[in-house]
């Protein structure tokens, strides 16, 4: 699995994002020893340690590690999960943010016949947000998917999660189709969105 180098200067130019100049990162496959960090740097991002659920969280942290720890043992050829990590000389490899893309078969989101990748569990440390690493990561499932042969990107995106739409719409996502189903509400307060993206061939 090749890598993705990100320092200040190559960074701003593919997002406009102001990086620490101090840092460098790396984007790149997960291995076993990521996913502690994996784990963490999820379960931050989708499950409030406050309040009445917070006794929950490490519960919630435990589910997730073990569900990455199958997923990363069964060595699918179409299942990567990669990490941003900071690759400067004291940043000793830490993980700042993770994505997951994978292979779903045809179903009623794609309205199509064939298999199609679809991107998940975007995260990135609240340390290290706004600083272009969810877009290098994005960036990162593309190339993978490209490598795979795939010409599209599939996604679900919360509709009251502006930000993050903010994010996938500047990347060239487009809403493919916006859940409607009756008992979406109970599971999720807010509507899903199906976004798509059609890749370009950056190969030369």
């Amino acid at each position: 699995m090749k890598s993705w180098f990100f320092h200040p200067h190559h960074q701003q130019s593919v997002t406009d994002a102001r990086i620490p100049n101090s840092c460098q990162f790396q984007i790149r496959a997960a291995v076993s020893t990521d996913l502690p960090g994996i784990a963490q740097i999820i379960a931050e991002s989708f499950h409030s340690q406050q309040g009445f659920w917070g006794w929950a969280f490490p519960l919630f942290r435990l589910g997730i590690y073990e569900d990455l720890r199958h997923r990363l043992a069964a060595m699918t050829p179409h299942q990567v999960c990669l990490v941003a990590v900071d690759s400067s000389i004291n940043g000793n490899n830490q993980i700042l943010g993770t994505v997951e893309v994978g292979i779903r078969l045809s179903d009623t989101w794609a309205n199509t016949q064939k298999s199609f990748p679809y991107l998940s569990n975007l995260a990135v440390h609240p340390k290290y947000r706004r600083y272009g690493l969810a877009s290098g990561l994005l960036i990162g499932c593309e190339q993978v998917c490209q490598d795979w042969g795939f010409e599209d990107l599939y996604l679900h995106v919360l509709e009251n999660n502006h930000q993050a739409r903010q994010l996938y719409f500047k990347l060239g996502y487009r809403v493919h189709k916006v859940e409607s189903h009756w008992n979406s509400f109970f599971l999720y307060p807010s509507r899903q969105i199906f976004l798509h993206k059609r890749l370009i061939n950056r190969g030369g």
